[in-house]
């Protein structure tokens, strides 16, 4: 089964609450929080507070934390105790990977691990096995609203390959042209930002038309 993941980076800010209410009833199958540092990537966004504010709108919906931000190991427990189901971490950004891992597992989260566009496929070959998802960036982590890496499908593909069994999630400029090339690729989680929270006919709308362009 796809599954539609919006994220509340492209969300208006000023009314969140209903509108991550209105993506759950919309049919989103998770929330994503994009967490950024203004170090690991050039931007800054998102702390606990607003994970357990998202979590507070949709209790009964996963909430997905996307931890773009240098020793994520320092905030695996605030996230994990502000709600987040799902706590993910950039291979890149540290250098304990597998203690991070560990350490989401304790906390009471389930551990995802996030490759950007220039990261080999084979910094997964140690660790796959012990987490849930992994996210393939289609785009360069940092803002919302960037083009589709053309060469990403393939990527998918082996990391669909190298880790059998594991979510794989695209995250980056996905849309009705795109969401198609991932799927077929092996991907089953699809995050959508502008397409999801920025299309003109509403949240609904736009998670509407992804779910018809995948099937």
């Amino acid at each position: 089964m796809i599954q539609i993941v919006p994220s509340i980076l492209s969300a208006d800010l000023t009314r969140l609450g209903d509108q991550v209410r209105e993506a759950a009833a919309a049919g989103a199958d998770r929330i994503q929080v994009d967490v950024m540092d203004g170090h690991f990537v050039p931007n800054l966004t998102f702390g606990p507070d607003t994970v357990a504010a998202v979590k507070s709108c949709i209790p009964d919906l996963p909430v997905e934390a996307h931890l773009m931000v240098e020793r994520p190991e320092q905030f695996v427990v605030a996230f994990a105790k502000a709600g987040a189901d799902y706590i993910l971490v950039q291979v890149e950004s540290t250098y304990s990977l597998y203690r991070t891992i560990q350490a989401i597992k304790e906390a009471g989260s389930r551990p995802g691990l996030v490759l950007n566009p220039a990261t080999p496929v084979d910094s997964l070959r140690e660790v796959w096995q012990y987490v849930s998802i992994i996210n393939v960036m289609t785009v360069e982590p940092g803002f919302g609203g960037q083009r589709f890496i053309p060469a990403s499908p393939d990527k998918v593909r082996r990391v669909c390959e190298i880790a059998p069994g594991v979510e794989v999630e695209v995250d980056g400029g996905i849309d009705v042209e795109t969401a198609p090339k991932a799927v077929e690729a092996g991907a089953t989680l699809l995050v959508a930002g502008s397409s999801a929270f920025g299309h003109p006919g509403g949240v609904a709308a736009g998670i509407r038309a992804l779910r018809e362009a995948v099937g």
